[in-house]
């Protein structure tokens, strides 16, 4: 009977120094368990995004100066020209019939001068032997007269053909012009890109110039990006910016801001400037930003989509920390709230100051040093390991 009050005694206080261990390793840990990293160093890049169409930095339209057929096309799509080849001919048999004619005037009045030329002479011979005979008293001062205007007549005939003569040549000239319009040279060297028309078409350039095709020099792109309202203020002239295609496989492709055009473009056609975009709550105004990159792999093809980025501003092997970790202070531009793991785990309030930031990263310019735990966030249960259960 003693021996049973005594196990049980014994039972008891074991019971209550185990509830006593647990509840001291219980409060002797934290309370909360937390996310965290240590500060470490790294590059920012702080960018504004943008999407641009990338076009030839030097392209130039073809087209005919004259109306008619078109007799040969000597070139396609993708081939490379030099300046000054042959690229189309016009049927040339109404212009070449337009400059034979002309040809045939200036050879008529040309034969009129010869003759009008001796009038001349023969009427200043007249006049000299009427002024002797005048003098002699052996003619009427009438027939002196008639005589001196005869000279002034035929004179005045040989001003006016010369004047034909010259309207004449002007004439020709303009028809030859035209007749060396119906064989098309390549204004520059480069690669045709676009033909649009074909041989037997039939062009009509009475009012405007009809295209035929379009040549460009692929070796230097130029970037025209849409960038919104609420960036364009951050982008400047000589700014470094870099951009990615679609289909560039990661390739990135840097260059440098030429211009920010001063006024959103007005819609155009697929050659000209950009348009302003219209969302669904109104319309979104966009400026355009140019620049230009090399081109000579000729990787970058006309009307690509490029996905651009202008560098506002850069840090490299700078602490660095994720935005989402901070908290900004109120009125206190730069200025975040960060909360730091001490050597027993627990999380410490820091005010912290930050320079250059992008949309993930930002430089630590105090309140951090480099190796310390940042709280990225409290651990759920579902965070926590699981324990050992019987």
């Amino acid at each position: 009977m003693r021996l049973n009050k005594r196990s049980r005694v014994i039972g008891v206080v074991a019971l209550l120094l185990a509830l006593g261990l647990s509840a001291g390793w219980s409060f002797s840990r934290p309370t909360s368990q937390y996310r965290s990293e240590p500060v470490a160093r790294g590059d920012i890049e702080a960018t504004v995004s943008a999407i641009g169409t990338l076009r030839p930095r030097t392209q130039v339209e073809v087209g005919a100066r004259v109306s008619g057929q078109i007799d040969r096309l000597h070139v396609k799509a993708g081939d490379v020209v030099e300046k000054g080849q042959l690229l189309a001919e016009i049927d040339p048999r109404i212009p070449q019939a337009t400059v034979d004619a002309g040809r045939a005037q200036l050879a008529d009045l040309q034969a009129q001068l010869g003759e009008q030329r001796a009038q001349l002479e023969l009427a200043e011979q007249q006049q000299a032997r009427q002024q002797q005979m005048f003098k002699e008293g052996s003619t009427r001062l009438e027939d002196l007269q008639t005589a001196q205007a005869a000279r002034k007549m035929a004179a005045a005939r040989i001003d006016q053909l010369k004047a034909k003569l010259e309207q004449t040549r002007s004439t020709l000239g303009a028809d030859r012009t035209q007749l060396d319009y119906t064989r098309i040279y390549a204004p520059m060297a480069g690669t045709v890109i676009s033909l649009t028309a074909e041989e037997g078409q039939t062009l009509n350039a009475t009012y405007q110039t009809p295209a035929i095709l379009r040549i460009a020099d692929l070796s230097a792109m130029t970037v025209w990006t849409d960038v919104s309202e609420a960036d364009v203020s951050r982008v400047k002239p000589g700014m470094p910016v870099f951009f990615g295609t679609l289909g560039g496989d990661g390739r990135r492709w840097s260059g440098t801001v030429r211009q920010v055009l001063p006024a959103p473009q007005e819609p155009k056609s697929e050659e000209g400037g950009s348009a302003p975009s219209t969302g669904a709550t109104g319309k979104v105004v966009v400026y355009t930003v140019l620049f230009d990159v090399d081109n000579a792999d000729n990787a970058l093809m006309p009307q690509m989509t490029a996905q651009v980025a202008f560098v506002t501003a850069a840090v490299k092997d700078v602490l660095a920390v994720p935005l989402a970790a901070l908290q900004p202070v109120s009125g206190q531009r730069g200025h975040y709230r960060a909360r730091v793991l001490d050597g027993d785990g627990v999380a410490q309030a820091r005010e912290v100051r930050l320079g250059v930031r992008n949309r993930i990263l930002g430089e630590v310019l105090d309140g951090l040093g480099e190796g310390e735990s940042l709280v990225l966030g409290e651990l759920n249960d579902d965070d926590k390991p699981r324990r050992f259960q019987w």
